[in-house]
């Protein structure tokens, strides 16, 4: 796992834990310092043994710059979070932020979609809309500070085919300007905890912020009934995609999970599969 900082990621609980299950137990997953500025040399000087690379903040740009196949989500996105060696040391790019997307909002029960809202323009906006997209939704509006912040995501929603408005932060002062079938926060925590009570309205919500948990905006929805997808529904999901990019088996879901569970402690949500 590369990023900068990556102390904290709960991805190698979810990679040990599934390379064991695996009986793989010459396979290593480690947390590595490695900023955007690092990575390409990072990469370049690996040898053959090394499977595959996670990749987080700041360098899933890098990621894609650096690959030499790149998939069509990862190109949709305008961004990697994974780097998969290929035969004769070729690199190959994809983005499971996408499909854990859509993996967790299945996973709870949301399988088609035809509206949504994405709170936030970066990259994990970004991925957001790619996985809406391949749930059905067609309309998207970006609630961000500006057009011009979101000018990737308006980028990636035309690569899928979403029709897509941005509306300024103000909206959501209005929530009732913002009705769509999910609501997907991509803010970081405390930038939206004022504004929770008035988004609960939204049918299922899907909140990234996972640490300190729960958020504000999860215990509203929690507190309304309503359907809540997670960060680490995300994290979890999206892992599931990367052991089977670098194995070439099916990840072991049940144990991965467990693994997260105990990491997380007694608050850690659900996590259905």
């Amino acid at each position: 796992m590369l990023g900068s900082p990556v102390a904290h990621s709960l991805s190698p609980v979810l990679h040990r834990a599934a390379y064991a299950a695996l009986s793989l137990p010459l396979w290593r997953y480690d947390a590595i310092e490695c900023d955007d500025v690092a990575l390409p040399s990072f990469v370049g000087g690996l040898g053959p043994e090394w499977a595959g690379l996670s990749v987080t903040m700041p360098g899933k740009r890098a990621a894609l710059d650096v690959a030499d196949e790149v998939t069509p989500r990862a190109m949709a996105v305008g961004a990697a979070n994974t780097l998969v060696r290929r035969p004769g040391g070729r690199w190959l790019a994809e983005c499971t932020d996408a499909g854990g997307v859509t993996g967790a909002l299945a996973a709870a029960g949301l399988r088609a979609a035809s509206s949504a809202v994405v709170l936030g323009a970066g990259g994990t906006a970004a991925a957001a809309a790619a996985g809406l997209a391949a749930i059905g939704v067609s309309e998207l509006t970006v609630v961000a500070r500006s057009a011009l912040r979101a000018t990737d995501v308006l980028a990636c929603a035309a690569r899928v085919g979403l029709r897509a408005t941005v509306v300024p932060w103000s909206a959501l002062s209005a929530p009732a300007r913002l009705s769509a079938d999910v609501l997907v926060s991509t803010v970081p925590g405390g930038v939206i905890d004022r504004h929770a009570p008035d988004l609960t309205a939204f049918p299922t919500v899907l909140d990234v912020v996972y640490h300190p948990w729960p958020t504000p905006l999860a215990s509203a929805v929690s507190a309304r009934g309503g359907r809540l997808v997670t960060g680490l529904d995300l994290l979890l999901h999206q892992a599931f995609e990367q052991v089977r990019l670098f194995t070439t088996r099916p990840a072991p879901r049940e144990v991965m999970r467990s693994a997260l569970r105990a990491a997380v402690g007694p608050a850690c949500p659900p996590l259905p599969l």
